[in-house]
């Protein structure tokens, strides 16, 4: 089954009970995870850092804008709880070591690697030595790149898997790169999955279809809301019907049809398929030309409509009214 995650990331803004809110919504559209992002600033920034998007007027730096986004250890603890009991698994993405030592703490089951930090080996290799399973982000990664992140985490035996991204905010239909899903797959022959930005669900709908086992996205409240995200984000009615097409498109896949044989549609062949019939008066003796020919519903009350060149050229053997139905023994060879 296609693992689900909705990605809150800092669409709380900083505020446990959004948090917490964003959680029980979650939960109701049939994810099967949750991911936050756990920064500690200053393990993992300084005030040199830039804004991606200048979205805030509160924040003086990037710095202060990740410090407005801390929790403490015993509110990450709440959270996790909150997943557990409403049935989601709790992920966040961690941004430094010191990150990775609290959600050892918070208990986390896996680890997801931002596209950001996939040449970080410092990172890495902190997440490698908990043994825990990874899924890594490619969006500003060369094949050149991965290959030595790849290399460096199966020297460790970590178990990981690889989604296609495209570090666009929010991604546009020619940047999707679906491409990519297959080409990840040959290479490394691991899972590989797909994470969205584009603020639409077609892409991960598409996603599916092209053999993603993993779909990942931003959610939000509102695309109004305030953030760096929430306009490459999805709403919940949104993911909710993600959730409900991809769940359909797996039982697609997983039901191939066989078009060698349509034994199962005999009887609905013999109410849409026609038999030949007659457009108009016709006399005994009279050649038959295409002009002549009509079809009619249902299938088996005159010569079958594929057949209709078996009988040009041939003559009436009686007289036939407007809309009578054609068989062989009207006809004289």
């Amino acid at each position: 089954m296609t693992f689900i995650i909705a990605e809150i990331a800092q669409a709380h803004d900083g505020s446990l009970g959004m948090a917490h809110a964003y959680i029980d919504a979650v939960a109701k559209t049939g994810c099967n995870a949750i991911k936050f992002q756990t920064h500690i600033a200053e393990a993992e920034s300084s005030i040199h850092e830039p804004f991606r998007v200048k979205f805030s007027k509160q924040d003086a730096t990037r710095m202060y804008y990740w410090k407005r986004m801390e929790f403490t250890l015993e509110q990450w603890k709440g959270l996790k709880k909150h997943c557990d009991d409403v049935g989601l698994e709790f992920m966040s993405s961690p941004f430094s070591n010191a990150a990775v030592d609290l959600l050892e703490k918070v208990d986390v089951k896996r680890y997801k690697v931002g596209s950001g930090e996939v040449n970080n080996f410092v990172l890495l290799e902190k997440i490698a030595q908990t043994g825990k399973p990874v899924i890594i982000s490619s969006g500003m990664s060369s094949f050149d790149e991965l290959d030595k992140t790849i290399a460096f985490l199966k020297s460790r035996n970590v178990e990981y898997s690889i989604l296609q991204c495209t570090t666009a905010y929010p991604t546009k239909p020619v940047q999707f790169g679906l491409n990519v899903i297959q080409e990840l797959k040959k290479r490394y022959n691991v899972s590989v999955g797909f994470s969205d930005h584009s603020s639409s669900i077609e892409a991960c709908i598409a996603a599916t279809t092209l053999g993603a086992e993993i779909l990942e996205f931003h959610v939000v409240f509102n695309k109004e809301m305030f953030g760096p995200d929430a306009k490459a984000s999805l709403t919940m009615e949104e993911t909710t019907n993600l959730v409900a097409a991809v769940r359909n498109i797996e039982v697609a896949l997983q039901n191939p049809i066989d078009k060698k044989d349509n034994s199962n549609f005999k009887e609905l062949k013999s109410i849409f398929e026609k038999s030949l019939a007659v457009n108009k008066d016709l006399k005994s003796g009279s050649v038959i030309t295409f002009s002549d020919l009509e079809t009619k519903k249902p299938k088996g009350f005159g010569i079958l409509a594929s057949e209709y060149e078996n009988i040009i050229g041939k003559k009436l053997n009686k007289d036939l009214n407007q809309w009578d139905f054609l068989n062989y023994e009207d006809i004289t060879e």
